[in-house]
């Protein structure tokens, strides 16, 4: 007999998972965050999860923290005997890990003990890596440090945003997770302690949108990577003429010349000079204007060579 799930989940990273999941297995219940203003008018937007579980007809509650008594209550009234996790955006205390008899299971983008925490994908990115991948863990009080349950690479794509690498990692965890659970839920699938001697842990922090500025003291090579990780939230952007200048996509070109900082015009795109190469603009957008390609907006833009 199927145990009695509970999802909980928020960005479009989850929907892939809650999908399967409710393929597979009876939902109780789906807990997700708050509805949050959203777009110029910052009228209150369901998160992509909430949206789905109407869809499906499963009942959702939106607690700002689960720890809230009514939370609580409702979480004990539908009596998970499993709690399936993915980008939920909350901590989940004792209270919460202990009540499922089959513990609390997280679906995670990165290949732990790298990458630990709220914005991995992102963090790979950054840092360059080769390759990301889902893990599929049992939770504990900690912040991904809990036993694995099975984990699966994915190379990224030199062109991978953090948009498209989630999308591919979403689609490889939900698969990974429904491949596994039957064996875990039957004891065939022990979980195993992460081995932090064969891979160092690292943690993936929260982002901000002031993560989003441009040093141009770092290489080029460094700001394309900050380009594609950061899209499309919080993307990234740098000041010009007393406003920002968002910067969708970037590529790196050898500037043996450029200055830091010194914005210039190759191959007919906007760009600004590191100490490694030069970052051009492929698609910027100006401050109340739309998404341009760099050689329409250097036509409005005579004054861009005034360092």
């Amino acid at each position: 007999m199927s145990p009695r799930v509970v999802f909980m989940g928020s960005p479009e990273f989850a929907l892939p998972i809650l999908r399967a999941l409710a393929a597979h297995y009876p939902i109780a219940g789906v807990v997700t965050q708050p509805d949050k203003p959203a777009g110029r008018g910052q009228s209150l937007t369901p998160p992509p999860v909430k949206s789905l579980a109407l869809e499906l007809g499963l009942p959702v509650i939106q607690p700002r923290r689960l720890r809230q008594p009514e939370a609580m209550e409702q979480l004990r009234a539908w009596a998970p005997e499993l709690v399936v996790v993915a980008a939920f955006g909350q901590i989940l205390r004792p209270e919460a890990l202990e009540l499922p008899r089959c513990g609390c299971i997280n679906v995670h983008a990165s290949l732990l003990p790298r990458w630990r925490g709220a914005a991995p994908i992102q963090a790979a990115l950054l840092a360059g890596d080769a390759q990301s991948g889902t893990t599929i863990m049992k939770m504990d009080a900690g912040v991904d440090t809990g036993p694995l349950l099975r984990q699966r690479p994915l190379a990224i794509a030199p062109q991978d945003t953090a948009e498209t690498l989630g999308r591919r990692l979403a689609e490889d965890g939900a698969r990974l997770l429904i491949e596994v659970l039957d064996g875990y839920l039957r004891g065939e699938i022990v979980p195993q302690a992460q081995d932090e001697s064969a891979a160092p842990a690292t943690y993936a922090p929260m982002l901000k949108k002031e993560d989003g500025l441009l040093n141009f003291n770092e290489t080029a090579a460094a700001l394309e990577r900050r380009v594609r990780a950061l899209a499309p939230w919080p993307g990234t952007y740098m000041l010009w003429a007393g406003q920002p200048l968002k910067v969708h996509r970037a590529r790196p070109a050898e500037a043996p010349a450029a200055r830091p900082g010194q914005r210039l015009v190759m191959n007919g795109l906007p760009g600004v000079g590191t100490p490694e190469g030069a970052l051009l603009f492929e698609e910027v957008q100006p401050a109340g204007k739309k998404p341009m390609p760099g050689k329409v907006f250097l036509q409005g833009a005579r004054n861009w060579l005034e360092n």
